[in-house]
């Protein structure tokens, strides 16, 4: 009977431990994958409408294309802070999203 109850305990034992080893790791969250993203620069003289609108808080599709035709007409970007002469962006978006913009040449 011992034998019999060591015999099942280790086989119990084994095969526990062998659905372990085949268990896949978990997938990564879409969520880290998201803040990631969001920790990314945008770039306010290469982004296109699409990626403004995805991206800024507190901006629509409307106020991402008036962003890129200011910058059509007027060229592009010296500064973060130029962004306030695009008409339908206050200070409260600039400040929203300020540390995620930047400006290249």
């Amino acid at each position: 009977m011992t034998g019999y109850f060591l015999r099942a305990t280790a086989l119990t034992f084994l095969f526990c431990f062998s659905l372990a080893a085949q268990a896949e790791p978990p997938a990564p969250s879409p969520g880290g994958v998201i803040a990631t993203e969001q920790a990314s620069m945008i770039d306010l003289n290469s982004a296109d409408a699409d990626t403004l609108a995805r991206e800024l808080s507190g901006v629509g599709a409307n106020k991402a294309r008036a962003i890129v035709d200011y910058r059509e007409a007027h060229g592009p970007f010296t500064s973060v802070d130029e962004l306030l002469e695009v008409k339908g962006i206050g200070a409260s978006i600039l400040e929203r999203n300020e540390k995620r913009l930047t400006v290249t040449p």
